[in-house]
């Protein structure tokens, strides 16, 4: 599924706009550094790995935007500073933007035209080895994966959370072209019901078995036996093997050790920060509450009652069954 793709003919970046899913498909223009960090914060964009190839195309049209005046450079550093800081939680973001100013320090450029001309193949390598690492991933899990199992994941870590192919989806979709039977549940992952909009949207298109269940019913899902595995992404992961993802994941961990159902992380080891050393020391994204107070225009509570809008939550390394990365899987233990 092509949703991220650079005009070089414009010097454009086009995302597709995950905000209308599955209603419409509309494509969002990107023309500059505010455009990207519009784009990472209002979630037209979103997910570990998509922000990160987001981002890395992003210092493309900074370096576009500083082309003038003989101050380019510090004005695209504030800008690639600006892109960097544009959401606190997903590693993939600070990584895609540390990998494309090194590139830009290791070399010598006159301008930032030439700069740009130089990165633009950068971040579509980056594109492409994100599509390339999933697939990777994809292949360690499928082994993980009985054929006739039915795997509950939550959120979006699918082909529009990445680069194009998937990481916990990327699991089904391999075990799939393998030739199993899989079936999914996908939790609607409140409040912006990432698994309801898109993780159906994407397997629906696939021709993939999917059903969709509120937040609050897997516990009597896995309680009734419906649930074989449960395999989800991540947005950072500690380096003693802590995981953040989208908030409504950790009690799906403490439910699944419960009902004794083997719990999966998928994820790059982009998405992995060594300097971070457990899940208490990663920066938890609190988004707007309107995203809570409304939906789909209306809203669904007083108006003056606040409210948490967290955005992640943290699953503890010991609720987790093992890390599939594109090197393989691991027990997160290893990783302290």
């Amino acid at each position: 599924m092509q949703h991220i793709y650079f005009d070089a003919g414009r010097n454009v970046l086009m995302l597709l706009d995950q905000r209308y899913l599955p209603s419409k498909e509309e494509w969002f223009q990107c023309a500059d550094t505010d455009d990207i960090i519009y784009a990472l914060q209002q979630m037209v964009i979103r997910g570990a790995p998509a922000i990160g190839v987001t981002a890395a195309y992003g210092c493309v049209l900074a370096a576009l935007q500083a082309k003038g005046g003989s101050n380019w450079e510090e004005a695209l550093e504030k800008s690639l500073q600006d892109i960097e800081h544009a959401r606190p939680t997903a590693a993939n973001l600070a990584w895609a933007v540390r990998v494309m100013r090194q590139a830009w320090r290791s070399g010598s450029f006159l301008s930032a035209p030439e700069l740009a001309d130089f990165w633009l193949p950068k971040a579509q390598g980056l594109h492409e080895d994100d599509i390339r690492v999933n697939k990777m991933i994809g292949a360690y899990g499928r082994d993980l994966i009985a054929s006739g199992d039915t795997v509950m994941t939550h959120c979006n870590a699918g082909a529009l959370a990445t680069g194009g192919y998937g990481t916990a989806l990327g699991v089904v979709r391999s075990a799939v072209e393998q030739g199993k039977e899989v079936r999914v549940i996908a939790s609607e992952t409140r409040p912006f019901l990432q698994g309801a909009r898109l993780t159906a949207y994407e397997l629906a298109r696939d021709n993939i078995p999917v059903r969709v269940a509120c937040d609050n019913a897997c516990g009597l899902l896995m309680h009734k036996g419906l649930v074989h595995k449960v395999v989800v992404g991540a947005d950072r992961i500690a380096a003693n093997g802590d995981t953040a993802n989208k908030i409504g994941t950790y009690p799906l961990a403490v439910l699944a050790r419960r009902y004794n159902i083997p719990f999966y992380v998928a994820a790059p080891f982009s998405t992995f920060d060594i300097q971070t050393s457990s899940g208490e020391d990663i920066p938890i994204e609190e988004r707007d509450p309107g995203e809570v107070k409304y939906m789909t225009g209306q809203m669904i509570m007083p108006r003056d009652v606040e409210v948490y809008n967290y955005a992640f939550d943290v699953t503890p390394q010991e609720l987790i069954s093992g890390i599939i990365t594109e090197k393989g899987v691991f027990d997160p233990g290893e990783l302290a």
